[in-house]
C-alpha cells in the first residue's frame, strides 16, 4: 500500500454544534488508525476491529445528529438520514469483505470512505448549518421578548 492522507480537522468541517464536531473529530480518528494500520502492521483482526470501530461509531454520530435535526425540525432530514444509512450499509459490507479476506481492504476501498465522509461534511451537513443558524435566532429572539 502507498500513503494515503490522513485527515485533519479543521473549523471549516464545524456544524456550530460543539457534540457533532466531537464526533466528527472521532471519525476522523478511527479513518486515520485505518490509515495508518497498514504502516503499523497491524494484523487482519485489528484491521477488522477498526473498520467495525468505525461502523459502530458512525451509528452513533449520525444517530445524533438526526436527532438533533429532528428536533429543530429539519426540513431535508429524511434524505439526510437516508444518506447515512446508506454509509452504514457500505461499511457493513466492507467488514464483512475484508473479514473474508483482508486484501479486500484496498487504498481505493479506504480513500473512497474517506473521501465520503469529508464530502457529506462539506457538502450534505453545509445544507443544514444556515437552517440551524436561523433556528438558532428565532429562539433567542423569542427569549428576550
Amino acid at each position: 500500500m502507498t500513503d494515503i492522507e490522513k485527515i485533519e480537522w479543521d473549523p471549516k468541517y464545524s456544524v456550530d454544534i460543539e457534540e457533532i464536531d466531537i464526533h466528527q473529530k472521532k471519525m476522523f480518528e478511527l479513518f486515520n488508525e485505518l490509515i495508518d494500520s497498514d504502516t503499523t502492521e497491524l494484523d487482519s483482526k485489528a484491521r477488522i476491529n477498526i473498520i467495525s470501530d468505525i461502523n459502530e461509531y458512525s451509528k452513533l454520530y449520525f444517530s445524533t445528529e438526526e436527532r438533533y435535526l429532528k428536533k429543530k425540525g429539519y426540513p431535508d432530514l429524511k434524505d439526510h438520514a437516508k444518506v447515512h444509512r446508506q454509509f452504514i450499509k457500505h461499511s457493513i459490507s466492507l467488514r464483512r469483505e475484508v473479514s473474508e479476506d483482508i486484501a479486500n481492504l484496498t487504498n481505493d476501498v479506504i480513500i473512497e470512505l474517506r473521501n465520503w465522509l469529508i464530502n457529506h461534511i462539506l457538502t450534505l451537513d453545509s445544507f443544514y448549518v444556515p437552517f440551524l443558524r436561523v433556528n438558532k435566532y428565532i429562539e433567542e429572539s423569542k427569549k428576550k421578548k
